[in-house]
């Protein structure tokens, strides 16, 4: 998997270059080529590009490579987050919204989920769709649908996932049941595979909504 980093910030290098060394940063300049490059080469699917907010016309240019390749991975990738921004990101075609400056080990989970398929919004938007989609779904709740939870996941895999729908983070999930993140991340694991879900968002409206959701790879939790 090839990695590429639109920015003109040498300092996007810091933690980025750390999670992908092999990675390419490439300037506005040179994203024409770039995305000429991919569009012959098979388009995006190849490849990661992660796009930095701090171009005012990023929407633009996220949409171009989309359209040249419906299932082109972008992840759009910015140093002030802001929840609007990432469902705009979203909506856009984006498969991931980020912090550009987070930690490596948080970066590689970004693009793992990518590459399975998976979508990647962060917590915050996590739990304001948990909140969305709970309130929205809870009066019209169909029993069929928790007892096949119940039937699918054991009872820790089930207390895992209801946590998810309400928001919490895996470190949050783990104090409150007393385990840990590993095996939080585990618990997850079992479940995306059990239920067919690739991330947490699907995993969110499969919890609150009762959702068949589309057959995929697991994605990392």
């Amino acid at each position: 998997m090839n990695h590429y980093l639109a920015s003109d910030v040498p300092q996007s290098l810091d933690r980025w270059g750390a999670a992908f060394p092999h990675g390419t940063r490439i300037d506005k300049a040179q994203w024409p080529a770039m995305v000429a490059a991919l569009r012959g080469g098979g388009g995006g699917r190849s490849a990661i590009v992660w796009l930095s907010t701090e171009y005012p016309e990023w929407p633009a240019l996220l949409g171009e490579l989309v359209q040249s390749d419906k299932r082109a991975r972008v992840v759009v990738a910015t140093g002030v987050p802001d929840d609007r921004e990432g469902l705009k990101a979203i909506n856009e075609g984006a498969r991931a919204y980020c912090h550009l400056f987070a930690v490596p080990e948080m970066l590689q989970e970004v693009a793992l989920v990518v590459q399975h398929g998976g979508l990647w919004v962060g917590r915050a938007l996590v739990s304001r769709l948990a909140a969305a989609t709970a309130g929205l779904t809870a009066p019209h709740a169909v029993p069929q649908a928790h007892q096949d939870l119940q039937l699918r996941l054991s009872s820790r895999e089930l207390e895992v996932a209801r946590a998810v729908a309400q928001g919490l983070s895996n470190k949050e999930i783990a104090d409150r049941l007393f385990i840990s993140e590993r095996t939080v991340k585990a618990h997850l694991g079992a479940t995306f595979e059990k239920l067919g879900v690739r991330d947490r968002v699907q995993l969110v409206l499969r919890m609150n909504q009762g959702l068949q959701v589309a057959q995929g790879p697991a994605s990392h939790a």
